[in-house]
């Protein structure tokens, strides 16, 4: 059987499968999830054919669409959003940073509400996180009190998109501009967002993203981390590829022209150049099956980001005409901004006879899925137990956010028939929980 012919198969064993319908008070309705077509198991299947499983073709094909899609110079594949965190912060930490290195101690601004990866490449390195309260509508960073958590041990700004909502970034820039820092944007959950017509990412030193079946786009496992300039796309490269000081692509030789002429460290003069390492590093690469179901998925996510959109704008609708708004803050768009929703953010308004935790099991006792901002406050956290980080000023609305809000899904696999449910159930729920 030829290649063509094994592609037409999986063609057609896709379109034999019949997706199920949504049936009210029976079907699940999860918070998040992925939509795949027959398209994205065409590529995989054809990757899998080439029996190359570590970064090939398709790897290379999606590092360079995803840098364009993302208004970037470089796009670096790896294995989560994590990991593209990880590597967006090493960066920083090399050697060969000279006078822009961030050394152990050092302190980074970022906030507490949101996903601990955001913010544990920051203890990794051995440097100190310094939190910042949030804003309870957009759940983004309270702009105004960044400048005061600026000391001179300060390096950098690392934060998060929340939930797809931009915070905002041209005023956090500035700052970072004024004292000389470095900005590191967290995308994972903001795949297309926009502020001033300007997409996020495009606006730090180095951003990331995620491709976990969650966001936006999906191939299984997955991120990436977009940058500028050739020096950096190297660092970052070698932290992913065990540290090492070649930037050969896997089974290429000599891309230097100078593979036994360096001379590094005490190393023997001409040591195999693709066995030295300038860095502490990993291995944290990709195979080319996921790389293939990204290359397809890029293709879709405008219009992922577009459902995204109308499926936030419908169900903050339903709510308001469900009267729910006069029970929750409902989240707003940053100012200038069109975010790229990753979901639909209810915080209980003080005052109401409302419990958060007895709320969401209800819901998910009547079929529907419901997700926290994450970690909630992250100091509160077992793992930040022992470690080293500060706060600046109060963590109240952080505090809020833990207890008080949780998220409801507006992923593209959502059509109005899930909507019109989870708003009835909400406010179903809602009645006996303050009646």
């Amino acid at each position: 059987m030829k290649r063509p012919e094994v592609l037409d198969a999986a063609r057609a064993f896709y379109r034999e499968q019949r997706k199920p319908e949504f049936k009210w008070g029976q079907s699940y309705i999860p918070p998040s999830g992925k939509v795949l077509d027959e398209e994205d198991l065409v590529n995989m299947v054809d990757a899998s054919l080439d029996m190359w499983l570590t970064t090939g073709r398709y790897g290379h094909e999606f590092e360079e669409k995803f840098a364009a899609f993302f208004g970037a110079k470089f796009a670096s594949l790896t294995v989560s959003g994590s990991a593209a965190n990880l590597l967006a912060f090493s960066l920083f930490t090399s050697p060969k940073m000279g006078d822009e290195r961030i050394l152990p101690g050092s302190e980074v601004i970022t906030v507490a509400a949101g996903f601990p990866t955001t913010v544990a490449p920051i203890v990794q390195n051995g440097c100190v996180p310094v939190f910042v309260d949030v804003d309870l509508t957009t759940h983004n960073v309270l702009v105004d009190r960044i400048e005061s958590a600026i000391t001179d041990k300060t390096r950098a700004i690392m934060i998060a998109h929340a939930l797809g909502n931009p915070f905002d970034v041209i005023a956090v820039k500035q700052i970072c501009e004024r004292h000389n820092l470095h900005l590191i944007e967290d995308c994972c959950d903001a795949l297309g967002a926009t502020i001033n017509g300007q997409l996020v990412g495009s606006f730090g030193t180095v951003s990331t993203c995620s491709f976990y079946p969650a966001h936006h786009i999906t191939m299984g496992e997955g991120g990436a981390v977009m940058c500028h300039r050739l020096k950096h796309q190297r660092i970052i490269n070698s932290f992913r590829d065990w540290g090492r000081d070649c930037y050969c692509d896997p089974g290429v030789d000599n891309t230097c022209g100078n593979r036994f002429g360096w001379t590094l460290g005490s190393l023997p003069e001409g040591y195999d150049h693709k066995y030295t390492y300038s860095h502490l590093g990993y291995n944290l690469k990709v195979s080319d099956m996921q790389a293939a179901v990204g290359v397809s998925q890029l293709k879709k996510a405008n219009a992922f980001i577009e459902k995204r959109r109308r499926n936030f704008d419908m169900l903050h609708s339903k709510l308001v005409a469900a009267g729910l708004d006069e029970h929750f803050i409902l989240p707003e768009a940053t100012p200038g901004s069109n975010p790229s929703w990753f979901g639909f953010l209810l915080t209980i308004k003080d005052g109401q006879r409302l419990s958060r935790r007895r709320l969401t099991e209800m819901l998910e006792n009547k079929r529907v899925g419901s997700r926290l901002l994450f970690g909630g406050n992250l100091t509160r956290q077992v793992a930040f137990e022992g470690v080293n980080y500060r706060v600046h000023g109060d963590l109240t609305n952080t505090d809020k956010v833990m207890n008080d809000s949780f998220w409801l899904g507006v992923w593209p696999g959502l059509e109005e028939p899930h909507f019109d449910y989870m708003t009835a159930m909400l406010k179903e729920s809602v009645q006996e929980l303050a009646s």
